[in-house]
């Protein structure tokens, strides 16, 4: 166990009977969650495993399972919920799980998975990937193209992060946390669970629907309010979208909670108008930005340093430089590697986002890539839609529109003119049926004029002008998002 490891169970064992975890009537203190861990640790040797994925819904299991694996030296897999079925089988199989967690095992019984206990399935799986030495963890990003990548990340990299968030949000007196994102999503996995436990916080826990959240990208405001009444917490992490529908609803006249501290907001864009907003209101928003090849948070906003427009300042335990081109560069804070992949070289991480610095707070501009991210902090190639969109007869050429969206818009060239909406229509939904809901095509457009070198929508050999497909059409798609008051 490496030195890093063993102060951070030291660190929890320091906490003694302070109370840890509680969902419902459920509490356990720091003392009754190491014994818990213990107890699963060893059933986890107990039955050989070796890669275990949680496909459990936020609760005190999913804690209690996800340090028991790291307390036995078994390789965690997170399953998230809202992956399609076909991102999930390629998760189980391209890491080699061969333990899963789960509230129905039996989904999976396809992929050799048999019963082993309640909630408890085994099988040997049908290929077993090489992973990098000290490979703790591996997180799936939400699929930048069809199918999600693994990262492959180590123990000590993980609680150095969280260790460091620790250390910048500690002086804001967060002693409750309510978590709101899955913890199969790494920001709230590191942020709000091994940062807080450090911390001796209490972390309180619910199932999804309980906090407002379903799926990857829809949100019941009334029950998020419900969960806030009732839990009082210190602190949050939330998506943008999330934030922005409860600004607007605090601006309509709802009540602010007195026992926020320190709402962290990433995963995603922020617009400062936002940030702004919240200000006005007292709320105690703090924007961050990370990826999970460093591990979750890069850089965070605090309020000791904080600046609006901004990511904030880098974390303690890393640096973080601007390559020639402006793309951000990450030393100190790297993955082991991509699951399958050589691993990587050299200490700088190029980021793939172009940015600058003020003052040391780092501004992001955009992607080097067409990768967009949407309101709900998930990542979305669009050339893996638009090939989707193309395959079906009705539709000559698409462009996918969503970053920082609530909602994903797509302007659709038909094949032929005497194509019907209703066809488009059809088209759409067929391609949405093989889809996870994050990368969806939620409205559309039909395209005005096929795109072309003459209008300067697209290239000669038929490759899309992006930047000038979203200034042609940025008033029609935000038409149709303010008619769906999106």
């Amino acid at each position: 166990m490496s030195p890093v490891v063993e102060s951070f169970w030291q660190t929890l064992a320091a906490q003694g009977e302070r109370p840890a975890l509680q969902e419902g009537e459920r509490r356990l203190d720091y003392r009754q969650l190491l014994d818990e861990v213990g107890v699963r640790a060893a059933y986890l040797r107990r039955i050989g495993a070796q890669r275990l994925s949680l496909e459990l819904d936020n609760g005190i299991e999913w804690v209690l399972w996800d340090l028991a694996a790291l307390r036995a030296g078994v390789v965690c897999v997170p399953l998230p919920g809202f992956f399609s079925p076909d991102q999930q089988r390629h998760v189980l199989d391209s890491a080699g799980v061969d333990t899963l967690i789960a509230a129905d095992p039996s989904r999976h019984a396809p992929l050799g998975f048999e019963p082993l206990a309640e909630g408890f399935a085994q099988r040997r799986p049908p290929q077993v990937a090489e992973l990098p030495t000290g490979t703790a963890k591996i997180t799936y990003t939400s699929g930048t193209t069809g199918q999600p990548k693994g990262v492959c990340l180590g123990a000590d990299l993980q609680l150095r992060v969280a260790t460091s968030l620790w250390q910048v949000c500690g002086p804001s007196g967060v002693e409750r946390h309510l978590c709101v994102l899955p913890l199969a999503v790494l920001l709230e996995n590191v942020a709000g669970f091994y940062a807080l436990l450090l911390g001796g916080a209490l972390i309180e826990l619910a199932p999804l629907a309980r906090v407002g959240l379903e799926g990857a990208s829809r949100f019941d405001l009334p029950c998020f309010l419900g969960a806030l009444e009732r839990s009082r917490p210190n602190s949050l992490i939330l998506l943008p979208q999330l934030l922005l529908a409860w600004v607007t609803a605090l601006e309509s006249g709802l009540p602010l909670p007195g026992s926020l501290r320190f709402v962290a907001v990433g995963g995603g864009r922020v617009a400062p108008q936002l940030l702004e907003r919240a200000e006005a209101l007292g709320l105690p928003v703090f924007e961050g930005y990370g990826l999970s090849e460093c591990a979750s948070v890069v850089c965070l906003n605090t309020p000791e340093q904080r600046r609006i427009g901004t990511v904030g300042r880098p974390l303690p335990h890393l640096e973080v430089r601007l390559a020639a081109d402006g793309e951000v560069e990450v030393r100190g804070a790297r993955m082991l590697g991509y699951l399958g992949e050589p691993a990587p070289t050299g200490d700088w991480l190029g980021t793939g986002d172009l940015g600058h610095f003020e003052e040391g707070f780092l501004v992001l501009h955009g992607r080097k890539k067409h990768q967009f991210v949407t309101a709900f902090g998930r990542n979305v190639n669009p050339e893996w839609v638009e090939a989707e969109l193309v395959q079906q007869l009705p539709i000559a050429l698409a462009w996918l529109h969503g970053e920082a969206q609530a909602a994903n818009v797509a302007v659709l060239q038909p094949r032929t003119a005497d194509t019907t909406d209703e066809a488009l229509a059809q088209a759409v939904a067929r391609v949405n049926a093989g889809l996870p809901d994050y990368a969806r095509v939620h409205h559309w457009l039909r395209a005005e004029q096929p795109f072309g070198a003459a209008n300067g929508l697209a290239t000669a050999n038929g490759r899309l002008r992006r930047a000038a497909l979203f200034q042609h059409y940025r008033t029609a798609i935000e038409g149709v998002l303010a008619a769906h008051d999106v």
